[in-house]
Parts: structure tokens; C-alpha cells; sequence
């Protein structure tokens, strides 16, 4: 497999060339926009690691204009942890994203994750409900359902744990984790009301005392 790998900071890549090529990956590596652009003109990638801020502009840009129409799966990295970049680099159709610092073990089980995807997309259907997972975009009887960032992770959750409850701490700690914040179950329970509202339906289970859990039969 080879992968292209866009970073500017020379120590980081240099890491990180060595690490992927030890697990066997053909790695390239370009430092900007200008020198990727061209690599790509003349050469098949079968994945790129694209820095979000590079010296001659952004890699959201890049993706967007150059990446995209080459079908190149493609994993965000940057020292941005903010979720409205995240977000972004998501909506415009990346696979992943990692942010620094990120232990190389981890970047390559995602590498592989998205390598394993193919071309298609992981799209779960539950009543009148479709969820796209890689596009991360719900729809009721083909209409997109407009749900925020947090609310759609938060349905991800139940919706890559079919027929198994979520509990309500772990859901705790995994907004914690998006969002830096403190919550607590009211919390939980206002999101969840929010999501069953956009939803208009009865696919989310309330298990009391527990946590949630969307069956498929």
C-alpha cells in the first residue's frame, strides 16, 4: 500500500515515515500544496495523510479541490482540536481525522479501518431511518434529518452498537471527549430528547437507569 504523506514539520514526518514503513506501507511525503499537486498528477496513492495547515495554505482546500475528484481516501491530520475544523474536513467527505500529538500505533489502525472500507459506504437502515456512517448524514424517508455535530455522534453511538445499550456514562464520557466539557445526565437527557424530536420516531430506547439502545431485527 502506498501512502502520501503531506506534513511540513520535519521531525513529525520523519517519525512517522519510519513507523509506516516498518508496518510495511510505501510511504511519500511532500512538505506543501504546490509539490502535492504535482506528485498526484503522476502518481497513484492508495491513501493520503494530509495536515490540515501547511506553509503555502490549507489542506482543507487541497482535499476539496484536488484530493476529492481523485477518489483518494484521505485522514486529516492537525494540532486543531477545535470541532468546527473537524467537522468541516468531515462534511467535504474526508474518511478520518487524528489530532496531535496521536501515537502512530493509532494512526495506523486507522489507516487500516479506512482501507478496509472500500468504496463503499457503511449505511444502517432502521425503520424509516437511514444513517450513513461515513458521510455521517441521517435522512427520514430519503429527506436529510439536520441534526448538529454532537447530536450526530451522539446517534452514531447507538447506531454502531445495534441491539446493545449505551449506557449513560459512557455516552457522558464520550461528550467529554468531544467537547472538553463537564455533563451530567440531564444533559443526556436533553440531547436524547432533542435527537428523538429531529428523528420523529421510536427507534431510540430508553433502558431506565441504564442507558439507550436502537434495535434492528
Amino acid at each position: 500500500m502506498k501512502i502520501l504523506l503531506v506534513e511540513d514539520n520535519e521531525m513529525v514526518t520523519m517519525g512517522l515515515k519510519y513507523s509506516l514503513e516498518q508496518s510495511n506501507f510505501k510511504v511519500f511525503t511532500k512538505k506543501n500544496i504546490i509539490d502535492t499537486k504535482e506528485f498526484l498528477s503522476n502518481e497513484q496513492i492508495d491513501i493520503i495523510i494530509l495536515d490540515i495547515s501547511l506553509p503555502d495554505g490549507s489542506g482543507l482546500d487541497l482535499y476539496e479541490k484536488e484530493i476529492k475528484k481523485r477518489e483518494i481516501p484521505t485522514i486529516f491530520l492537525t494540532a486543531r482540536d477545535d470541532e468546527e475544523t473537524i467537522v468541516k474536513g468531515l462534511e467535504i467527505g474526508a474518511d478520518d481525522y487524528i489530532t496531535k500529538p496521536f501515537s502512530t500505533k493509532e494512526l495506523i489502525a486507522r489507516i487500516k479501518k479506512v482501507l478496509g472500507k472500500g468504496q463503499k459506504n457503511q449505511v444502517i437502515e432502521v425503520k424509516d431511518i437511514k444513517f450513513d456512517l461515513d458521510k455521517m448524514v441521517v435522512y427520514k424517508n430519503k429527506k436529510e434529518v439536520q441534526l448538529t455535530s454532537l447530536e450526530l455522534k451522539i446517534l452514531n453511538l447507538l447506531f454502531t452498537n445495534l441491539n446493545k445499550v449505551v449506557t449513560r456514562n459512557y455516552i457522558i464520557d464520550k461528550i467529554w471527549e468531544w467537547t472538553g466539557n463537564d455533563v451530567n445526565d440531564n444533559t443526556v437527557t436533553v440531547y436524547l430528547k432533542r435527537i428523538r424530536e429531529k428523528l420523529d420516531t421510536d427507534i431510540i430506547i430508553t433502558i431506565k437507569g441504564i442507558g439507550y439502545r436502537v434495535d434492528k431485527s
